[in-house]
């Protein structure tokens, strides 16, 4: 089989300082994965824990009266609480109830400056 491909029984043969080394081979790479899961970790994984974290700091601080997006788009003034829902007026005599997750963000109000 040699006969057929040197090089590759070249590349097989065991290196001329007896094969030591094989740690010191091994640190390296290992260094190598370290890096690469830190920087992994500071530019996918922990930007999404802060995200994670903001999400459920603004539900938890919903309130009455506050001017809320949901997800699908609905734009409504929230009029009741509990722990998993949240009821709003998106119109005169018109009220839903969603999933307190389901709210996006908190509009903050402006006021005209010309009124």
């Amino acid at each position: 089989m040699n006969l057929f491909f040197p090089d590759a029984a070249w590349a097989m043969a065991p290196s001329p300082g007896g094969g030591a080394g094989g740690a010191s081979q091994l640190m390296p790479t290992l260094v190598m994965f370290g890096a690469m899961f830190a920087i992994f970790y500071f530019l996918m994984i922990r930007p999404q824990q802060k995200q994670k974290q903001e999400r459920e700091r603004m539900l938890s601080a919903i309130k009455r009266g506050d001017k809320v997006v949901t997800t699908s788009g609905m734009f409504g003034t929230v009029t009741n609480l509990t722990d998993k829902t949240v009821t709003l007026r998106v119109a005169d005599q018109v009220k839903l109830e969603f999933e307190r997750s389901a709210v996006a963000r908190v509009v903050e109000v402006q006021v005209d400056k010309d009124a």
